[in-house]
């Protein structure tokens, strides 16, 4: 069985821009804390040979430490510039100081050249808004990523968990001002949460040809299995993690649904029970299913070993497998799909 028969490589958006459907993250993996350098080389050496040519990382990832080691690592592999695409995301600045966080220009002019900085890059391809500000309007925010694109250190910008109407608005401020509207999303996206990407994201998806680089695809582990005997005392689903992190608190319940207690347990079960019956892995399913949805662009993997990251990208050879029939199959497991609203077409 060869690694990948085919890699795949789709638009961002209503850009020219080409990203391989299956990418490499830096959340929470490398950096000082995460993997070590040697093994991070490894990981991306592996990618970057088995076709992958977007990564993705953020200036608060590791306050700092991610886009350090991305940068040494990339340096050391010697890639060609033109061969490889890469992103990054402001909002959140790696240190505490009061004008490091959020949207104004301030902090997006400051931040992109500190990013580059530890990147060793001259330019990024596509710079992510990683969340929306509040505070800062927004026509302060599109000049800001305008003016950066205009500098020549990044060619795109992104929005990250920004609602339709936030999207819209930049969309409107680019218009009115003769300014330069985002491309793509960085939406949260998995089978276990669908609201957010399928009914918040929906009209953007649509109206804009709006991109998408998905994260969490497997729910943080959920959707792979491994938690569903038991939740290790250092995992990432540990009663102290979970008290301390929303996100996580979102895919966990004090009702118990298994021995782990976490939610949607007895779909997940169901879930690895179809898998076995297809000869497949739960996590090259559940990738699978991202894959075959519409206005997917790029699904990004996190990996800490070689070897993690080689069973994701065997996801390819599985997608003849998911066929329309098995995709209704996990439909009806999860039962989710979000509902349209009751106005929905209607004057």
């Amino acid at each position: 069985m060869s690694l990948i028969p085919k890699q795949e490589y789709r638009f961002l958006g209503p850009s020219g821009l080409r990203v391989s459907s299956l990418s490499l993250g830096s959340w929470i993996n490398y950096g000082d804390g995460g993997v070590e350098d040697k093994k991070t080389l490894e990981i991306f050496d592996k990618a970057f040979k088995s076709g992958i040519n977007f990564f993705d990382t953020a200036e608060v990832y590791r306050a700092g430490e991610a886009e350090t080691s991305m940068g040494k690592i990339i340096k050391d592999l010697g890639w060609k510039r033109t061969e490889y695409v890469i992103s990054t995301k402001l909002f959140w600045g790696p240190t505490k100081t009061v004008n490091a966080l959020g949207l104004s220009r301030k902090h997006v002019l400051e931040g992109i050249d500190e990013s580059l900085k530890r990147l060793q890059l001259d330019y990024v391809d596509v710079v992510f808004a990683h969340r929306p500000d509040r505070y800062t309007p927004i026509e302060e925010v599109v000049r800001a990523f305008t003016q950066v694109i205009n500098d020549g250190k990044a060619f795109y910008w992104g929005t990250s968990m920004w609602t339709s109407y936030e999207i819209e608005r930049a969309n409107h401020a680019a218009t009115k001002y003769g300014l330069i509207p985002p491309i793509a999303e960085q939406p949260v996206y998995n089978l276990l949460e669908r609201d957010f990407f399928e009914k918040e994201l929906g009209p953007v998806l649509k109206d804009y040809n709006y991109g998408t680089t998905i994260w969490s695809p497997l729910a943080q582990g959920i959707l792979t299995g491994k938690y569903l005997k038991e939740v290790p005392k250092d995992s990432r689903f540990s009663p102290d993690k979970i008290k301390n992190d929303p996100m996580l608190k979102r895919l966990a319940t004090k009702e118990l649904e298994s021995d782990s207690g976490l939610a949607n347990a007895k779909k997940v079960a169901k879930f690895v029970e179809l898998s076995e019956e297809l000869g497949v892995k739960p996590a090259n399913l559940a990738l699978a299913w991202l894959l075959k949805q519409p206005h997917t662009s790029t699904v990004i993997l996190g990996a800490t070993r070689v070897e993690q990251l080689e069973e994701n990208l065997q996801t390819y050879e599985i997608l003849d497998k998911v066929t329309d029939e098995v995709l209704e199959k996990i439909e009806k497991i999860f039962d989710n799909k979000p509902a349209r609203p009751e106005n929905f077409g209607r004057l």
